[in-house]
């Protein structure tokens, strides 16, 4: 169950506040996306001589992106979702992204803070005691996140490193999309984030990676205020998707096989033509380096679609 709440409240809590602020993917524009290094003192322009010894990322997808661009030997603190790569986990703490305690932020005496989304005002907070920050709303699609990645890249003094990898992503992603043939009538699929039925629409990060391989979102059709709706287990089966992915494995144990045990869904075209997805919660939810294992999975999915039509 503890797991279950954190999870929660990467995706449903902070879906709420996205009606203003996202951390999952509701930033407005692409102009509302551009990352914010904030100076508190010291100088924050990218010169060799503001490159940060010591780093704090509060921020699971960014504390991927900091190893993979070779800076994680400058990373000091990491908060307690960031667990991933398995290097992060020796300089893993309780810091927490979602609820920022300044104090025990500043302990670890950081000459840079990376944080994911800014809606606590954590920046201007940490500016008040003179430490450097670098923040950044969610992105909406592949090319923000390559932005940010270079961005981040040039903040720590790594640019080449980090240009290098959104170069690798994007021809890899090119790649990954490239070998599906088009489809003439678009699949539908259902997204789940948590056993409670929480999706995401097409308005979100997550749905621009489906829109990739042209897929119709189901939970488009709901009615919702928000791009985070919860749905119903009748809604799900009245729009009978083609494809169910789970990013809920990890946080709710879900299975292929108990979601083809609830009542009503054996019938599902999904369920009863072995297209259920069984994702890592981790990977479909962050932009970092893995976004790319996550477009292959989705991928993979279409390809046994396909061979199983042939």
């Amino acid at each position: 169950m503890k797991r279950f709440s954190t999870v929660r409240s990467t995706f449903v809590a902070l879906a709420l506040v996205a009606v203003g602020v996202s951390c999952s993917s509701d930033s407005s524009s692409s102009s509302d996306s551009a990352p914010i290094s904030t100076s508190g003192g010291s100088s924050s322009d990218d010169s060799e001589a503001s490159r940060p010894e010591r780093i704090v990322s509060l921020s699971p997808t960014h504390t991927e992106i900091l190893f993979a661009i070779g800076a994680g030997d400058r990373v000091v603190a990491v908060d307690a979702m960031s667990n991933h790569p398995p290097e992060a986990s020796a300089v893993l703490t309780a810091l927490s992204g979602f609820e920022p305690n300044v104090e025990s932020i500043v302990s670890y005496e950081p000459d840079l803070v990376v944080i994911g989304d800014d809606y606590t005002g954590l920046a201007e907070q940490l500016g008040t005691v003179g430490v450097d920050s670098w923040s950044n709303p969610a992105p909406q699609n592949i090319d923000e996140v390559l932005v940010q990645i270079v961005d981040l890249g040039q903040r720590v003094g790594n640019a080449d490193e980090a240009a290098a990898l959104a170069d690798d992503m994007r021809a890899s992603i090119d790649e990954i999309v490239a070998s599906l043939p088009s489809s003439p009538e678009p699949l539908t699929y259902y997204h789940e984030l948590d056993d409670n039925y929480y999706s995401v629409t097409s308005n979100t990060f997550i749905g621009s990676i489906y829109a990739l391989f042209g897929l119709r979102n189901i939970a488009d059709a709901a009615e919702a205020n928000t791009d985070y709706p919860q749905l119903s287990a009748e809604f799900i089966v009245s729009q009978n998707p083609d494809l169910i992915f789970l990013a809920d494995t990890k946080c709710c144990a879900v299975t292929p096989e108990s979601v083809g045990a609830r009542p009503g869904w054996s019938t599902l075209a999904a369920v009863a033509n072995e297209d259920v997805i069984a994702l890592d919660d981790d990977i479909a939810s962050r932009w970092g380096p893995r976004v790319v294992d996550f477009i292959r999975s989705i991928s993979e999915a279409l390809e046994a679609v396909e061979r199983a039509a042939a």
